[in-house]
């Protein structure tokens, strides 16, 4: 058996980062690739903050960090990397709703405009595990927010409407498949799976109990839309649309306890 210090799960893959025409330059530094190697993945530094940066509207986009979210018109975006100076927070955004070589990305903060496959979105907040999009454009905001023909999850992209979506209604049955607020979620280490009925599927990729870290995952209609890396306790993180804090890490579980309703 592998000791806490060096025992890593399989990291799913790289989770997809997102497909925007965005004002910035490209990052220089790669080390939030998640097609990184597990082996020689350094654990990073504690993020300072902020938290977030900019207020995010009620039908906005959430793409979390390390994941990708499928646009209307085929498009598709990723969040690859996030950055601060303590004051102030830029992500890395890529194109494509999951990873590809050679796509393009883009360094965005809170208030930047970006273009994906001809469709604006407006970057509204940047957070350390998400970054929420608004569609300028009514007919986008629409299809973004069209009820599905069905809540049961298919499998791959005829779930598209469970996964990619601000419907109300879907996030609401997501909601309700997690612990209500200020209870725990117990998330298990070495392959055990939390399957949604609206989709999404949440792993616990490895857990480090020496350095205090874990990574966490989530799939949906087969695209990986979120991998958080060296999440530590007290860290945020987001699924289906629910806030978490990461409030204790085992050999065994990452136990997270919902912070919003």
């Amino acid at each position: 058996m592998f000791s806490p210090a060096t025992k890593y799960g399989i990291a799913g893959a790289a989770l997809a980062l997102l497909a925007l025409t965005a004002c910035g330059s490209p990052p220089g530094n790669g080390s939030d690739d998640p097609t990184s190697s597990p082996a020689t993945r350094q654990t990073a530094a504690e993020d300072k903050g902020p938290q977030c940066v900019g207020v995010a509207p009620a039908d906005g986009v959430h793409v979390l960090r390390g994941g990708g979210f499928r646009l209307p018109g085929g498009g598709g975006v990723q969040y690859a990397a996030a950055a601060t100076d303590g004051t102030s927070r830029t992500a890395t955004l890529r194109d494509g709703a999951r990873y590809g070589s050679e796509q393009q990305q883009w360094t965005v903060k809170a208030g930047s405009r970006v273009t994906v496959s001809g469709h604006a979105y407006t970057v509204r907040q940047v957070c350390s595990y998400r970054v929420v999009l608004e569609p300028k454009d009514a007919k986008d905001k629409a299809a973004l927010a069209e009820a599905p023909e069905s809540m049961e999850f298919a499998g791959g992209s005829a779930d598209n409407a469970l996964c990619f979506t601000t419907n109300r209604g879907v996030l609401a049955a997501a909601a309700k498949s997690f612990p209500a607020k200020g209870q725990t979620l117990s998330l298990l280490d070495n392959g055990g799976v939390k399957q949604l009925p609206t989709g999404p599927s949440l792993t616990v990729s490895y857990v480090d109990t020496a350095a205090g870290t874990a990574g966490l995952g989530a799939n949906c209609a087969g695209v990986p839309v979120a991998l958080y890396k060296d999440v530590r306790v007290g860290n945020t993180v987001e699924f289906a649309g629910v806030l978490f804090k990461v409030s204790g890490l085992t050999e065994q579980a990452v136990r997270l306890t919902r912070t919003s309703g």
